[in-house]
């Protein structure tokens, strides 16, 4: 065999080696294309040319049905004739199947795939060579040279021809890989042909593994997944390191229901925030807003006369039904997040400032009234019975969790089902390129901001009755922070227009994972500030990296 002699292999020696698979295969398939040409393809044709039929226009009524009549005889005869054929197609198939089986890795493949090797050794031989006579050359020229000008030219002359090597090499190294996926490629390619595109489940993941493994890159898997490895790496060593600092094991079913449970009001403020970021803007008072959302909540639901004024009115909701208070609450969160909201993205819309101003200015103010409307005091509990109606266990299992089950879902469908996702994609990637194609940048904007605050409001509303009230203007502090870190973690680009739903959902539970370990490790609250500082640091220079390197 050729592949007894030499290793490295040429096209046509390689073109040897698979001639005889070639016509094997080859002879089989003409057979089975002469059977199919009347049955099978004779199907697929007509069974196209009726649904074409069914949106052309240019025929009346009248003559489709005539059509559609004739092309159903027609359609029987050719299903008729594929039946007959069946079987001896089937028997074609598998012939060729198994010639292949027993051929084509041991007699193709892995003459290739060691040719492949030993190319790879020759290219780093070869480009080692070049640097080593480069570097002896450019030695030569450095002795005869006594000027610094001309010096440090030759040292630019030199470093350019080192990366030409280096680029030689990686063109080399890629054709050998090239080479090597074509090589797996074909017998799948053989085998598509003989059963017309159906695999089965182990051929698509062979595929899919050999797909990965040809578009792989290291630095890109890298940007794209080193935080999430980084975080990985950390919070297993909390695991491993608080039950022995705390005597407490932290991979526990309830720590992981308490996670959740923590996350999924926090899950709203995010899914809110990420649309902004997704128009590559933010959103500053996140916070305040459910702090107000908390206030609002905990007047509406408390029990009996309240504790506090606002404006030095003291109210009380007690007269009102239970799921009355419960739904008024709600309702009242939702229009005074959306108040705020509408107000930055007008702002932001309009007049094209910056959301970072808009929503600092929101923030503010939003603080400001709170604070003076109700002295600051804290509004004390709510009806201890509507956590057991809203969110109640079931067993272990806290049916909070539900409620940020059902926003992901809902506003997943948003972004990739509706016209106003994709719309919210076109505007993050280039405004200017969306105003041209007919799209409205100030609805999109409003509408993002319109939306932010109805799911501020949710997930004010939600942690209120989860903490059972205790509303106060300075509940909140920070959770911005959290929020944003948690969409830029997931991969929301500040850059805009990349994102998925997804990405949030892994990001927020990241955040509160590791603030629960950290808080139950012992690990002082304004510490927490500085990991979470760190984190927020490193996704957003990975996130330029990215947009650098695309650029």
């Amino acid at each position: 065999m050729v592949a007894e002699k030499t290793k490295i292999l040429t096209a046509e020696q390689e073109a040897q080696l698979r001639q005889p698979i070639d016509e094997y295969v080859g002879n089989i398939q003409s057979k089975i294309d002469a059977l199919r040409e009347n049955g099978t393809d004779k199907v697929v044709e007509l069974q196209n040319n009726l649904d074409n039929l069914k949106r052309d226009r240019i025929y009346t009524q009248e003559e489709k049905t005539a059509l559609r009549e004739k092309m159903n005889k027609e359609l029987e005869a050719a299903k008729a004739v594929e039946a007959k054929n069946k079987d001896e197609v089937s028997k074609l198939i598998a012939d060729a199947e198994g010639y292949i089986k027993a051929h084509f890795d041991t007699e193709y493949y892995q003459p290739v795939l060691a040719s492949c090797q030993e190319e790879k050794v020759v290219a780093r031989q070869k480009y080692q060579s070049a640097v080593a006579q480069l570097e002896k050359e450019h030695q030569a020229t450095i002795a005869k040279l006594t000027d610094q000008k001309e010096i440090k030219d030759e040292k630019y002359v030199y470093k350019n021809q080192l990366f030409d090597a280096k680029m030689q090499l990686a063109k080399d190294l890629q054709q050998i890989k090239d080479r090597r996926h074509a090589a797996f490629d074909y017998k799948y390619h053989l085998i598509d042909m003989l059963r017309m595109s159906k695999f089965t489940f182990p051929e698509m993941m062979a595929q899919r593994w050999e797909n990965y493994q040809y578009t792989f890159n290291r630095r890109d898997f890298f940007l794209k997944n080193g935080l999430y490895i980084a975080i990985i790496v950390i919070f297993i060593a909390l695991c491993i390191i608080t039950p022995i600092v705390k005597n407490v094991p932290l991979l526990t079913v309830n720590n992981i229901l308490n996670i959740l449970q923590q996350a999924s009001p926090r899950m709203f403020l995010a899914l809110g925030v990420a649309g902004l970021i997704l128009l590559a803007g933010t959103d500053l008072s996140i916070g305040r807003m459910v702090g107000m959302g908390m206030t609002a909540a905990t007047i509406v639901m408390h029990n009996g006369p309240n504790t506090g004024s606002v404006f030095g009115h003291v109210f009380d909701f007690s007269t009102l039904p239970v799921m009355a208070r419960v739904f008024l609450s709600l309702i009242v969160c939702i229009v005074l997040c959306t108040i705020f909201t509408t107000i930055a993205g007008f702002f932001t819309a309009k007049f094209k400032m910056h959301p970072f101003i808009s929503t600092m200015a929101n923030m503010l103010v939003i603080f400001g009234l709170v604070t003076y409307s109700t002295k600051g005091v804290s509004f004390g509990a709510i009806d201890p019975s509507i956590p057991g109606m809203i969110i109640p266990r079931i067993g272990k299992f806290p049916t909070i969790i539900l409620w940020a089950v059902a926003a992901v879902v809902i506003v997943w469908f948003i972004w990739n089902k509706t016209t106003f996702g994709k719309n919210l994609y076109a505007v993050g990637g280039n405004a200017e390129a969306a105003a041209v194609s007919g799209i409205s940048v100030f609805r999109v904007t409003v509408g993002a901001f319109i939306l932010a605050g109805i799911l501020y409001g949710f997930g004010s509303w939600l942690e209120c009755i989860r903490m059972v009230g205790s509303g106060s203007a300075a509940y909140g502090q920070g959770w911005e922070m959290d929020a944003i870190a948690a969409c830029v973690v997931g991969g929301i680009s500040f850059t805009g227009g990349i994102g998925k739903i997804s990405g949030v959902v892994v990001g927020v539970f990241i955040f509160t994972a590791l603030t629960y370990s950290l808080t139950t490790l012992g690990i002082d609250t304004n510490l927490q500030f500085v990991f979470s500082g760190i984190i927020i640091l490193v996704a957003v220079m990975l996130d330029c990296l990215k947009y650098v390197q695309k650029k």
